[in-house]
């Protein structure tokens, strides 16, 4: 039987694309081990999911003073003595990283037992815990056409995000359904990210009487963002959070409108539904969202709405535009060659775990 670890942790977005490896995985036999932090989002979500979890200590390296700095980088040598140890342990054929801080020592572990390591980069340009894991890396998967030119060239692949299969078998009827709306009037999705938006709530709530006149809308707005004085308007539907039910929402959805998260974009990809991106400011970001926009802007699959240029006016404007051309987006997604991530990155995983 082959053996893979599998790293990642931080955020859920560290986290969701292994997830959606986990199905083949297991249809072609993998034993599966997860290495994480102790306490991170990623152990609930891996143990929920039936996998074998090991935490280890984990530091974060930080661009900026911090008195944490002091102190972190001996979590991270703790954290590289006990990945070792797992590897020595496991002895797995290779290790598929999705990034964060917790996979640097497991990646460079993997190197000292001479493991293949297959790194996944969701972003734009590398972030720093990748950036040091390059160099131990096999083989380096990304989103994006534009970050081929910063990885190098005989490691570089261009697969996309891996995608829950789940996600991909969503109904229309049954997020109508679960939402109450009507088949009568397209559905808008705002989806404000894991901890949602503040900007992005504040302005779509701005503009509902006139939303409402031409569309419905399913709002999710993070936790305790519910506005009390919504609930139970006709046409509009809020949530703080949704996990199983949010592919039949996607379903239902004719126009999203969502933050510029790598996964979470490349899920909109996938489900080919027209978008409007509203990347994170860089005055609270490295920037990354932005550049993930201008991408998927470039290649045809989003309209780009700046936060700094985001009010009632700017976005009752780009919906009418954007749901008026939407077919064109749609067309434009279709043609997109990262529609199997799953498949390419687990072609690369066999070819190490089986050569």
């Amino acid at each position: 039987m082959k053996k893979i670890v599998l790293t990642g942790g931080g955020t859920a977005g560290h986290v969701t694309p292994n997830l959606a490896l986990l199905p083949s995985l297991v249809e072609r036999g993998y034993e599966i081990h997860y290495i994480g932090s102790y306490n991170g989002i990623e152990r609930k979500l891996i143990e929920d999911a039936g996998i074998p979890y090991d935490g280890i200590s984990s530091g974060k390296l930080r661009r900026y003073f911090d008195l944490k700095n002091f102190t972190d980088p001996f979590r991270v040598i703790k954290g590289y003595a006990e990945a070792r140890r797992l590897m020595k342990k496991y002895r797995p054929d290779v290790v598929f990283s999705k990034g964060g801080f917790v996979a640097v020592p497991v990646v460079l572990a993997a190197k000292h037992y001479k493991i293949p390591a297959i790194i996944h980069e969701s972003d734009m340009t590398p972030g720093l815990a990748n950036k040091l894991c390059i160099p131990s890396a096999a083989k380096i998967c990304c989103n994006f056409p534009e970050t081929l030119t910063y990885l190098p060239e005989d490691k570089a692949v261009l697969t996309g995000s891996p995608i829950r299969k789940e996600l991909l078998e969503g109904d229309r009827l049954t997020g109508l359904q679960y939402t109450g709306l009507s088949a009568i009037k397209p559905v808008i999705l705002v989806i404000g990210g894991s901890l949602g938006s503040v900007a992005v709530n504040k302005v779509v709530r701005q503009i509902l009487p006139e939303l409402l006149d031409m569309y419905q809308v399913i709002h999710i707005c993070g936790k305790g963002h519910l506005e009390e004085s919504l609930i139970g308007k006709p046409g509009y539907v809020q949530y703080e959070y949704v996990d199983t039910p949010l592919r039949h929402l996607f379903a239902a959805a004719d126009l999203v409108l969502s933050r510029a998260g790598a996964n979470s974009i490349c899920e909109i990809l996938a489900l080919r539904k027209p978008n409007i991106l509203i990347p994170l400011s860089a005055a609270v970001s490295r920037g990354d969202q932005i550049l993930n926009a201008r991408s998927f802007e470039k290649q045809g699959f989003s309209v780009v709405l700046e936060e700094e240029a985001l009010d009632g006016t700017t976005l009752c404007r780009t919906i009418r535009e954007t749901y008026e051309n939407r077919h064109q987006y749609i067309q434009a997604m279709e043609k997109s060659s990262l529609s199997d991530a799953v498949g390419t990155v687990m072609g690369l995983i066999s070819s190490f775990a089986e050569a």
